[in-house]
């Protein structure tokens, strides 16, 4: 099956006749965002000798993220507007048209989008789609077209492969698909061990520990819920890490971190209820912005228009709460209400 979607692709790729393509993950890439865009273009270079490059228009934040990037020889270059309005054909991998978290650029050709998230109507304009969100990676996937085209991940791919399918899934204890499972265990044998243990323990700066301090005391317990509002963030991805780590907390089931970032607060959802972080992300956000997600994970923005971040996130908590049969008025029990003595 998966030759007839190789050759359908580069069939697609071939007839739109560009000398170049851009292909573009969502603005705050991640190692499966980033891993995804770096085995694009390897496939297209190697199958049908097109030159690509990787853009984005947000941040790479995560000490993690960077490492890797450093890692891969700095394969991914931040857009400006100018880069923008020069830009007539794209490829889309791990988020598609109308998500609200890329930079596509207005008139432009999506020649291709790959992508484990729901389907988008807008995603019906691409010429080629593959969207799968039965699988837990966009990684999984951009491996199939590879081994497909006889085409065997170097190290450094294999290892941000790899790397992308462990942090989407959790080690396949998340959302992970027979596929992922399999791509998982193909990759391993072919990883730079070293490399991972350093981009897995990269060191982090001072902001990190900052913003933890700050999720941590503004974090409150409801029953299986924790929200926690970070005020005003350095980086847009710091709402997501919160958000993985307060997940780790004994007894609960949904977490949800806000955060103000320049002129938009953003939300980061995570569960460990199958097949919900998406729904429920939406119906949090609603009309107030855009949002969109998968089973455990989910994130959104709402532009604040001048309003003040903690009221708009206050809102938002309530909103979260009724959605998740939580009485709105119900008092939060703080994670850490005093500073420790010392003796």
């Amino acid at each position: 099956m998966m030759q007839g979607w190789l050759e359908r692709l580069f069939e697609v790729v071939s007839s739109i006749g560009a000398a170049d393509i851009l292909i573009l993950p969502h603005n705050d890439p991640d190692p499966d965002a980033i891993a995804s865009a770096v085995a694009l273009r390897h496939l297209l270079a190697q199958g049908i000798g097109l030159s690509c490059r990787i853009g984005y228009g947000g941040i790479i934040g995560r000490a993690e993220n960077k490492a890797l990037v450093r890692y891969l020889g700095q394969p991914l270059q931040r857009l400006s507007s100018t880069d923008l309005s020069q830009v007539d054909v794209v490829a889309l991998v791990d988020t598609q048209p109308g998500a609200g978290n890329n930079i596509l650029p207005p008139g432009s050709t999506v020649v291709a989008v790959f992508d484990h998230h729901p389907r988008r109507e807008e995603t019906a304009a691409a010429a080629f789609a593959d969207v799968r969100s039965d699988v837990g990676a966009t990684s999984t996937m951009l491996l199939t077209y590879l081994l497909a085209a006889n085409i065997e991940p170097d190290p450094p791919l294999a290892t941000a492969l790899f790397y992308g399918i462990k942090t989407d899934t959790m080690g396949l204890g998340r959302g992970a698909g027979q596929a992922d499972v399999e791509a998982y265990f193909y990759l391993q044998r072919r990883i730079d061990i070293q490399a991972l243990v350093e981009i897995e323990h990269a060191q982090v700066p001072l902001e990190y520990f900052q913003g933890l301090d700050a999720a941590l005391h503004a974090a409150r317990i409801y029953d299986r819920v924790v929200l926690s509002y970070l005020g005003r963030m350095d980086r847009p991805d710091m709402a997501a890490e919160m958000a993985d780590l307060l997940l780790r907390l004994e007894g609960i089931r949904w977490v949800m971190c806000t955060g103000a970032y320049k002129e938009d607060l953003l939300l980061s959802v995570r569960t460990d209820e199958q097949g919900e972080a998406g729904r429920l992300v939406q119906e949090i956000v609603g009309e107030w912005g855009s949002a969109g997600g998968h089973g455990t994970m989910s994130g959104g923005q709402v532009a604040l228009r001048g309003e003040a971040p903690e009221l708009v996130a206050w809102h938002l908590e309530r909103r979260t709460l009724a959605l998740l049969n939580i009485a709105p008025e119900t008092p939060g029990r703080p994670i850490i209400d005093r500073a420790p003595s010392c003796k």
